[in-house]
């Protein structure tokens, strides 16, 4: 009896975490991957690991943070996107693109890029230094992937479930090029070395301007639920501690006041452990139904 109201209690807050994650983004169970189509990765990929763990909460922050240090890149989230007062949307349509390309099946995935490159067709113009910049400009690309693919990594290594070797990060890495070259991005980095080299060779580029401080005080305060602004509170402190020192130092961010930096990562490693503990009770069953894992004996 105990078991099954655990099992149900596991099921109804995963449903919940996943709806306030994606809301009605979620893939749909005919569009994901299958045994006879693993879609652009499959079950072996190192992707499926990284993404399917709750420490991609941490990583996605630390990406928004990175991101808005690039002036056109920033200047185009300003002008095209509602993040201001519709942050929920962003966030639902972010996580039903990572889904898609990671565990949807092939033509979902494609189709999801396509979607995407239609969208960035439209997004173009002017930023306040006067350049001009466009969603589909490859080296843009190249700063939004990069600095995704380095904090998802980052964030797996510190916070995931699992350990991943010297060569399955290479292997992410690799997979993750993939997406990015479909998407329109050039001589993207396959290797961790090489990638830790590609975000590097953008700092030159970086500057907290004005678009910067205003993107950047929203990520820190959104208008989240009174009762999670202390997870959100510990996800943003654990996403600063991620951050190269060079970006740290450029965004001028301490540890948020009132948190001690030596709990950061310990308090962090609950959260994620009991978040990833309620996403993973009713997805583990849909993929064993989908036939991606035998299921147990």
């Amino acid at each position: 009896m105990i078991d099954e109201a655990v099992a149900l209690l596991r099921q109804e807050g995963g449903n919940l975490l996943r709806s306030m994650l994606a809301g009605d983004q979620a893939l749909k169970p005919s569009e994901m991957a299958s045994k006879d189509d693993h879609g652009l990765f499959g079950p072996a990929s190192v992707a499926w690991r990284v993404h399917g763990d709750s420490a991609m909460l941490i990583g996605g922050l630390r990406a928004l943070l990175l991101q808005t240090l690039h002036p056109l890149a920033m200047a185009g989230v300003a002008d095209h996107s509602d993040y201001r007062h519709d942050p929920w949307g962003r966030l639902h349509r972010t996580g039903r693109f990572i889904g898609a390309t990671t565990f949807g099946s092939t033509k979902v995935a494609e189709r999801m890029i396509r979607v995407v490159r239609n969208v960035h067709g439209r997004v173009e113009g002017t930023a306040p230094d006067g350049r001009p910049y466009s969603a589909n400009d490859p080296h843009l690309l190249a700063w939004v992937h990069i600095t995704e693919v380095d904090s998802f990594l980052a964030a797996y290594d510190r916070y995931g479930a699992g350990k991943l070797t010297d060569a399955e990060r290479d292997q992410y890495v690799a997979e993750m090029a993939e997406v990015g070259h479909r998407l329109g991005a050039v001589d993207l980095p396959t290797t961790k070395a090489d990638l830790e080299k590609a975000l590097d060779g953008f700092q030159e580029e970086c500057t907290f301007d004005e678009q910067a401080k205003e993107g950047l005080q929203f990520l820190l305060r959104p208008p989240v639920p009174f009762a999670t602004k202390g997870a959100y509170g510990l996800i943003t402190a654990a996403s600063i501690g991620l951050l190269p020192s060079w970006a740290a130092t450029m965004l001028r961010l301490p540890v948020p006041p009132g948190i001690d930096p030596l709990a950061i990562r310990p308090a962090a490693l609950v959260l994620t452990r009991t978040i990833g503990w309620f996403m993973s009770g009713g997805r583990r069953q849909e993929m064993e139904d989908r036939l991606l894992v035998d299921a147990p004996d």
